[in-house]
């Protein structure tokens, strides 16, 4: 059957859809001899699929582990500073994993990893709008106005955020805990909303995604997830 080529090797467990794009557009992909285009398609059972010169080895079984991301980690599958990666933390799971999404340096919690291209292509896209729900510590107060602001949408310099919810307020000492539920993805977002506002993010801990949480997972620890869950996530 003829599949586009990003579709092929999304579903091999190489990377993600848009990742195998990103191959295909810089001439790293080749089937049959021919260096392969965007739009391209192929028959994954008769064609010889390269990529950097080495074939496509057939789908591994798919894998889906919920991670306590700690701090100091960084989410890519390696970093030329040396510093430790999400994948370090998988290592003893047979397959090649990769995160979906990412959490900066300097926030822990709740990431996924997998194998399976096509759903974290698929979770990725804004179109989804998966929740996200953040616990944050900031410095200050955080005033009647400034709460609003994040449920109705903070101005950053890439545009007007998308309405958020606030939950569980509490104040202690000078600083102000709250969740924080946003469904963009964008680069530093929460840190940036409330930076916005005037308050330094001084803890940021991802503790939900969709209808996933830590639960008593502790910094480092990873469980897999069950097959009701991942049929869920397959839903969303």
């Amino acid at each position: 059957m003829q599949q586009r080529l990003q579709k092929i090797i999304a579903a091999a467990g190489y990377c993600s859809r848009r990742r195998a794009e990103e191959l295909i557009a810089a001439g790293r992909v080749s089937v049959d001899g021919q260096v392969a285009k965007l739009g391209d398609q192929a028959d994954a059972d008769s064609c010889t699929l390269l990529i950097d010169g080495k074939p496509l080895k057939a789908a591994e079984d798919l894998v889906y582990v919920l991670l306590h991301k700690p701090l100091g980690t960084v989410t890519t599958l390696s970093d030329p500073e040396g510093r430790p990666v999400v994948t370090d933390l998988v290592r003893d799971i047979p397959v090649r994993l990769f995160p979906v999404g990412r959490l900066d340096l300097n926030t822990s919690g709740l990431l996924l990893l997998t194998n399976d291209g096509a759903l974290a292509n698929r979770l990725a896209h804004p179109s989804h709008q998966v929740s996200k729900v953040y616990l944050v510590k900031v410095r200050g107060l955080l005033s009647a106005t400034a709460q609003r602001a994040l449920e109705d949408g903070v101005m950053l310099e890439d545009g007007m955020t998308s309405p958020a919810k606030l939950a569980n307020l509490r104040v202690s000492g000078n600083h102000t805990w709250f969740e924080l539920s946003i469904h963009e993805g964008r680069n530093r977002q929460v840190r940036r909303m409330c930076e916005a506002l005037g308050h330094q993010v001084s803890r940021l801990v991802r503790i939900g995604y969709a209808f996933l949480t830590l639960g008593s997972l502790g910094a480092g620890q990873k469980r897999l997830l069950t097959a009701q869950e991942v049929t869920r996530l397959k839903q969303l």
